[in-house]
C-alpha cells in the first residue's frame, strides 16, 4: 500500500498571513491535529501542531523560567521560547523541518519515518511540490482496526508443523536448531530453549499466528546460552 492509497485528501492549509488563532480555530473546527504552512507560490514551509500551541501566553501556559533555568538555557533559547508563545504569526511558531513523503511512499516507510523522527503526521507532496495529502498515526491504526479478521481452516498436522518450521527457519532472531515441535489435532506443543522471554513470546505469537493451529502449549525453557 502506498501513501496515496491511506492518505487524507484534500488538506487543511493555511498562508503565512494566518495567526496562532487562525490556525487553533481551525484545529478544534475541523478536529485535526495540525495544518500545514504555505508560502505563497503553494509550496509547504512549515507545519503547525497542537504542540506547537501547547505553551502560549493566551492561555496562560507560555514558559515560566527561574534564573537558574534561565542561567542553564540562555539567553538564546529563551528569546526563542518567549517567540514562540507570544508571537502571533504563523512563521514564528511552526516547525519549519517539516518531514515529507511522496504519494507513492510505502506505508511501512511512513510507518519507519513517523517512528523514527518522532512525528505524529507526515504531510504527503508531490513532485511539483504541492500538499496533496498527510497521513497521521490514526491513519496507520485504521488499517489494524480495518484488518480482515483471521480465517480459520484446517490443515493435515503434518503440513502444519512442515509450514511453522519453514516459517520459524525465516525468523532472524529465532533458534530453529534449538526447537522441537509436534502438532496433534491442530493442537501444537513446542520444546526446547530460547535465548530470551521475548524471544519465547515471539516463537509463540509465531505459532499462534499460522494457518491451521487452534492452540499452542508453550514448554519452552530460558536458555541464554542459545544466543551465543
Amino acid at each position: 500500500m502506498k501513501a496515496r492509497d491511506l492518505m487524507t485528501s484534500p488538506v487543511i492549509c493555511v498562508g503565512l498571513s494566518a495567526t496562532a488563532r487562525d490556525v487553533a480555530k481551525l484545529i478544534v473546527e475541523k478536529r485535526i491535529s495540525a495544518v500545514p504552512v504555505l508560502d505563497g507560490a503553494g509550496k509547504l514551509v512549515g507545519i503547525v501542531t497542537e504542540g506547537d500551541l501547547l505553551r502560549r501566553v493566551e492561555s496562560g501556559t507560555e514558559n515560566r523560567y527561574s534564573w537558574w533555568v534561565h542561567m542553564l538555557a540562555g539567553n538564546h533559547a529563551v528569546a526563542a521560547d518567549y517567540v514562540k508563545s507570544h508571537s502571533i504569526k504563523v512563521s514564528d511558531i511552526m516547525t519549519r523541518d517539516v518531514v515529507t513523503a511522496s504519494p507513492e511512499t510505502s506505508i511501512y516507510e511512513i510507518a519507519g519515518l513517523i517512528e523514527e523522527k518522532h512525528v505524529k503526521r507526515i504531510p504527503i507532496v508531490d513532485a511539483d511540490g504541492a500538499t496533496v495529502g498527510i497521513i497521521s498515526r490514526s491513519n496507520i491504526v485504521q488499517l489494524v482496526a480495518g484488518a480482515r479478521p483471521r480465517i480459520e481452516v484446517t490443515l493435515a498436522d503434518e503440513t502444519i508443523r512442515s509450514d511453522l518450521m519453514s516459517k520459524i527457519k525465516t525468523l532472524r532472531w529465532a533458534h530453529p536448531q534449538h526447537l522441537s515441535i509436534t502438532v496433534s489435532n491442530g493442537i501444537v506443543d513446542i520444546w526446547g530453549g530460547v535465548e530470551s522471554n521475548d524471544e519465547r513470546n515471539a516463537i509463540r505469537v509465531a505459532v499462534e499466528s499460522q494457518p491451521g493451529v487452534s492452540s499452542v502449549n508453550d514448554h519452552l525453557l530460558e536458555m541464554p546460552i542459545f544466543g551465543t
